[in-house]
Parts: C-alpha cells; structure tokens; sequence
C-alpha cells in the first residue's frame, strides 16, 4: 500500500522530499524503508506512524524521529500526505495524535518541525496546533536536489513537570 501510494504521488510530493532513486518507489524499496523505520523505533529514536483517513485507507505517514533524550528530551517531527487526501484536516488530526503520543507516551519536552519556506500549508498545520516559529535557517535541508531555507517550529509540552530527564 506504501509503495502504491508513493507512487500515485511522486510528482506531487517531489518539491517537498529529498530525491530518491526509482527503487525506493517500489515494493522492496518501501519494506527497506520500513524495516529501517521499525529498526530506529526499536532503539528509541523514531516512532513512525500511518496516516489514515476516516475509511481508514492510507493516506500518508507521520514520523516522530531524532528522539533525543537526556537534559533535552526532544524530537523532529515529519509527515506528508497524498494529494488526494489534502485539505480534509487529516495531517492536523495525525499532527495532534503525534504530539500526543510525544508529550504523554514518550514525555518529552520539545516537538521540533521544519518546513520549507514556501510550504504555506504545512505551516498553517503546525501553527493550528499551537507550534510556534523561532527561526528561519538557510540552505538547511536538501529538498527536491537542492539546499533550501526552511522555517523552524516548536512545540513545548503542556505538562512539564510529567518530563522525566535522567531517561
């Protein structure tokens, strides 16, 4: 279903991701990526998770990733969502389930996100739920086979007297 989706929105998703070669698209490709998905989560430093819409088809993946724990108890959070499935409130839903999960299940402090700056959509998404602007970093991220600026956001737990830092 993974891969099928990847490829149903290749184009539409290619000025927001990282260029991947035509493998990654396909069926061994995406058990690859999922298997190194489910390898991080086994070390404690992803959670990735499944996007799905009210019929409950796949409509795109939510990750938390880079978990770091110690004095900063923090990590970055990514997503996508296929076109079809745009503007119906589903990556907002799975962006609230995240943080969730981040701040109660996992108790951490801080839920970092970037996007690019030209990403109106996704900014909108982050600022609805509260995560607020704190930077603009330049050639920040290799996007669609170029170093681009991306807007940075936060997100601090509302409950930080729950986050545990010797863990």
């Amino acid at each position: 279903m993974l891969a099928s989706l990847y490829v149903e929105n290749r184009q539409f998703l290619a000025p927001w991701q990282p260029r991947r070669p035509d493998g990654y698209f396909t069926e061994g490709g995406q058990r690859e990526a999922v298997g190194a998905a489910l390898a991080q989560q086994s070390s404690g430093s992803a959670v990735p998770l499944a996007i799905l819409d009210p019929e409950g088809a796949l409509v795109g993946t939510i990750t938390l990733a880079s978990i770091i724990r110690g004095a900063f108890q923090s990590c970055s959070v990514g997503y996508w969502l296929a076109e079809r499935a745009q503007g119906r409130g589903l990556a907002t839903a799975a962006l609230r389930e995240a943080a969730h999960v981040a701040f109660t299940d996992l108790r951490l402090h801080r839920i970092q996100a970037e996007t690019l700056t030209h990403n109106v959509r996704s900014q909108r998404v982050l600022e609805r739920l509260g995560f607020h602007r704190y930077g603009v970093a330049p050639s920040y991220m290799h996007i669609a086979g170029e170093w681009q600026e991306n807007v940075l956001y936060q997100l601090l737990t509302p409950t930080p007297d729950r986050v545990v830092t010797h863990g």
